[in-house]
């Protein structure tokens, strides 16, 4: 089905939209940061794993990262690679099968490294040992997203680590960021530097994790390449990798909803959608933010309610808080319209939930030609199996 990807005025039910288009723009980039930096980029699952789009992702980038059982088992069937993992703690009755899936296998703790490096190099004595590292800086604003915040529980402090590693361990891991700016990197470089440059000389490879959101419009990608060459000319030896999400699937496209009723209370007026906050855009009530709606200005929540066709958007959840707004329109809404929240891929096709028994906003790419592919559609039966 040919489709205007200006309305999508074709689409008469919830769908989550993935523009081929604007994926290979965002790729292309990564791979020429990649390139002219030196170093090596990988897709982090856990803001974007549409595993029916790989093979895309394959003629741009080689290799993903994983923080489960399930992505790395993701990695290894679906993208057809070793997984980079790294996981808050790993288990006994998962260990063996993720260290089967993974090229690279990261420990958060000195005693997790303890409990399974030997498991682990049993399984397949080919697999790069890492430490996740804490240099306990972070700009990170929101709490729940601060992997530095005092009492942390993401990796081993410099305090902790011994003079000499263990001669298993080839590499560090650190991720501090979030949806963050070179400025940020830059600054937090330095801590990293002087925390633990002492320990580069024994170790082969530097992780420095995800929230690198290079492919945002404003970002000075030639300031990210600078950093990342001066970091190679000082440390020529460390090969480096940097696991994006965001960066990925960044402005790859909407999410499409339809409205189904309009109704006022207190001189409010709710444009009830047949999308769920809750379900369907998790991180807007998580983060939170306030998302783009294509064709609406996005008001305070305290703006006047009387100005016009100024709107509050709830969700179709029994969940009291499943709302947002203040948006203003140009026109009065009406039952059926299309209301198109953008930028809706990372962080929200991998968070979805089926909380209430909500019907599931299809999944579709849409290629470079306007042509419209559905990958997935969602039934009573996806709901019902995650029950039995």
């Amino acid at each position: 089905m040919k489709v205007n990807r200006l309305t999508y005025g074709e689409i008469h039910r919830p769908m989550y939209i993935l523009e081929e288009e604007r994926l290979r723009r965002n790729l292309a980039l990564i791979q020429r940061v990649a390139s002219e930096a030196d170093v090596e980029i990988i897709l982090a699952f856990k803001a974007y794993a549409l595993w029916k789009t790989f093979p895309i992702f394959r003629e741009y980038i080689s290799s993903t990262t994983a923080s489960s059982l399930g992505e790395a088992m993701l990695a290894f069937h679906e993208f057809g690679a070793r997984a980079h993992t790294y996981s808050p703690a790993y288990t006994d009755y998962e260990i063996d099968d993720i260290a089967r899936c993974s090229s690279h296998l990261t420990f958060n703790s000195l005693s997790q490294y303890s409990r399974y490096h030997e498991r682990v190099r049993e399984i397949d004595s080919t697999i790069q040992l890492g430490l996740r590292v804490n240099p306990e800086y972070s700009e990170v604003g929101t709490a729940l997203y601060n992997p530095c915040a005092p009492g942390t529980r993401f990796g081993v402090m410099a305090d902790a680590l011994p003079a000499t590693l263990p001669s298993d361990i080839r590499g560090f891991h650190c991720h501090c960021h979030c949806e963050s700016g070179p400025d940020v990197f830059e600054r937090t470089l330095v801590h990293i530097e002087e925390k633990f440059a002492k320990w580069f000389p024994q170790i082969e490879w530097i992780n420095f994790g995800g929230g690198h959101l290079m492919t945002r419009a404003d970002y000075d990608v030639d300031r990210l390449i600078r950093l990342l060459q001066g970091f190679h000319a000082r440390y020529p030896h460390l090969h480096v990798i940097l696991e994006p999400g965001s960066a990925f699937g960044w402005q790859t496209g909407p999410l499409v909803s339809q409205v189904v009723d309009v109704v006022e209370n207190k001189g409010i007026r709710t444009a009830i959608v047949n999308v769920s906050f809750t379900c369907h855009m998790p991180d807007c009530l998580e983060m939170p933010y306030q998302p783009e709606i294509r064709g609406a200005h996005s008001l305070p929540m305290d703006a006047d309610a009387s100005l016009p066709h100024v709107y509050r958007i709830g969700g179709n959840s029994c969940l009291s808080g499943d709302f947002m707004g203040m948006w203003q329109f140009d026109h009065e809404l009406q039952v059926g319209e299309n209301v198109i929240f953008e930028d809706m891929l990372h962080y929200t096709t991998v968070k979805t939930c089926m909380f209430n028994g909500i019907s599931h906003p299809s999944i579709a790419l849409l290629h470079t030609d306007n042509e419209l592919e559905v990958l997935r559609q969602f039934t009573y039966e996806d709901y019902r199996n995650r029950m039995d």
